[in-house]
């Protein structure tokens, strides 16, 4: 059963970052949406930033900026007729497997292989990715996460949705909710279903339904099946410090 994204949201004050692929309802478009969330001062401390074919997380004030290692990445990227969203670094491991076409039809799970989740104890924040085809609206979900906690441990799931049903997506995020440490996200992506194919209009309802003191950024995308054409848009709680 399909479950209503924005609920799912409002329910949960701390889902992390957050990915949703999916397919619009009348079957013609595919959909993308990416948020991010922080608690401390620096994972605050971002915006999103659009570039060429994707987008960028960027330091809101680079005075602030203390860590960047796990937060400053490229989020999307395209290729050819692929988008790449992720919560990390892994979005440009993830291309340059496709690019050199290291391993045909596989090239996302084999990138992820040679990827763990991120080095920040107690918590070993889940990696996040998704693929999706612009061409037929299928993709691909992947979660990278500790073992229930042991660092020694990883835990890499894919998941294959090559024929996804108009009017509906999947929902993955790093955590299940908050916590000290903060809970992995568990078990399959959420099934929901995809009510608009307007990249403004999904973002405004996913911005609305996102915990008002943690969320940070959004970014969605709308892609035209048959054109290739894309549709984006970014929310940024916070503005960007211009240096002088």
């Amino acid at each position: 059963m399909k479950k209503n994204l924005y609920k799912l949201l409002e329910a949960n004050e701390y889902p992390g970052r957050g990915i949703v692929l999916g397919r619009s309802a009348k079957g013609d478009k595919a959909v993308v949406a990416y948020w991010i969330m922080g608690r401390s001062e620096n994972s605050r401390n971002r915006v999103f930033d659009l570039i060429e074919g994707g987008l960028r997380t960027v330091a809101a004030d680079p005075k602030k900026l203390e860590d960047p290692h796990l937060i400053i990445y490229n989020a999307v990227r395209t290729l050819r007729n692929t988008t790449i969203v992720t919560n990390g670094d892994q979005t440009d491991t993830i291309y340059n497997f496709i690019a050199e076409s290291r391993c045909p039809g596989y090239d996302f799970e084999a990138a992820l292989a040679t990827r763990t989740f991120e080095d920040d104890e107690p918590n070993w924040t889940p990696r996040i990715s998704g693929a999706i085809d612009m061409a037929t609206g299928a993709y691909k979900m992947s979660i990278l996460k500790s073992l229930e906690g042991n660092a020694e441990g990883v835990l890499r799931q894919t998941f294959d949705y090559p024929a996804p049903q108009p009017g509906e997506g999947h929902f993955i995020s790093t955590y299940k909710k908050n916590g000290n440490p903060i809970p992995s996200f568990e078990g399959e992506p959420i099934r929901v279903a995809i009510d608009c194919d307007d990249a403004n209009e999904l973002a405004g309802k996913i911005w609305e339904a996102l915990n008002e003191k943690n969320k940070v950024a959004l970014y969605t995308r709308v892609i035209d099946l048959a054109t290739g054409d894309v549709e984006e848009a970014v929310i940024n709680k916070y503005d960007a410090v211009v240096e002088e």
